[in-house]
């Protein structure tokens, strides 16, 4: 469910290039994507992971620190043979903001938001020539979750880029608003929310793929978060009594 904004970008026979492709929805993606006949240059920075996606796809690994001006670089020069560019590199915290240290609220800006909007910056005239797609992996998050205020901020940040970058002609924006995913982001971490419910990297990776064929703008994963989503915009302080009580 979504806001449609242009024909749909078939992907058999595209090329994608995909960060955060050694794990989590990054890694799914890439498995989507090569299984639907498109070719995957794959982002990472755990080489090891990033080596056993490859095999599994038949992708071409691209072993880059997004946060590092020469691994950026590297990144944007392999971009230039790529139709469809999925952000989906992305880190997380959770607990009280306090105890956050400053370096950790750096590392978070530098991944969630300013990594893809210099990749994207870098690629544009290449993508708007080959009337190509960009994907942003962003997060029901943006409504403001309890405990992950800069994660929630970078991630709402994102949605602002990707709808602003809409105006821009040649190019079609997706933005994925998936709840909470099974994902390293919760290794060693208890899951206590009562909703939304978990879901897999795997059905995230499938409503993306799925929203970019039919040209969708915005996509939630699960569909129904985009009743909590639009409640948030349109009466906040309900919205948040409401939150407290499911928390």
């Amino acid at each position: 469910m979504g806001l449609t904004e242009r024909e749909g970008f078939a992907v058999r026979g595209r090329t994608a290039l995909v960060t955060g492709a050694s794990s989590g929805i990054g890694a799914a993606t890439a498995t989507e994507l090569n299984a639907r006949g498109c070719r995957v240059l794959l982002v990472g920075r755990d080489e090891h992971r990033l080596a056993e996606v490859a095999e599994r796809t038949g992708g071409e690994p691209v072993h880059a620190d997004l946060t590092d001006p020469a691994g950026l670089d590297r990144v944007a020069g392999a971009a230039g043979a790529a139709d469809l560019l999925v952000h989906s590199a992305g880190l997380g915290w959770a607990g009280e903001l306090t105890a956050m240290p400053a370096e950790r609220i750096a590392q978070l800006t530098a991944v969630n938001l300013t990594a893809p909007m210099l990749l994207t910056r870098a690629v544009l005239p290449e993508l708007r020539r080959r009337r190509g797609h960009v994907v942003f992996v962003a997060s029901v998050a943006v409504v403001g979750v309890a405990g992950e205020e800069v994660y929630s901020a970078t991630k709402a940040g994102l949605r602002a880029f990707a709808a602003s970058l809409r105006y821009q002609d040649g190019i079609g924006v997706t933005t994925v608003f998936p709840g909470a995913v099974r994902t390293p982001f919760f290794d060693g971490r208890h899951y206590e929310r009562r909703v939304p419910r978990m879901v897999s990297a795997q059905e995230v990776a499938r409503a993306l793929v799925r929203a970019v064929e039919r040209g969708a703008a915005e996509v939630f994963v699960p569909k129904w978060l985009i009743v909590p989503a639009r409640l948030q915009g349109a009466m906040p302080k309900t919205f948040h009594r409401l939150a407290r009580r499911f928390r």
